[in-house]
């Protein structure tokens, strides 16, 4: 899964985009936020996708 692809599903589940910080989106939702890493076509590692999408409450 690329970052854009990250992207899409979270503001599906209500997150915001707060800024971008070089190639990092934040995202925000309530009092939270987490960092998703946007390089080009290049998947997200799987670790840091998982550890993502738990922190997210996805997983």
């Amino acid at each position: 899964m690329t970052g854009k692809d990250l992207i899409k599903l979270l503001k599906k589940y209500k997150w915001e985009l707060d800024r971008v910080s070089g190639s990092h989106h934040i995202m925000k939702k309530d009092h939270k936020t987490l960092s998703v890493p946007v390089h080009g076509n290049r998947d997200i590692p799987t670790g840091t996708l998982n550890a993502i999408l738990k922190q997210a409450g996805l997983k």
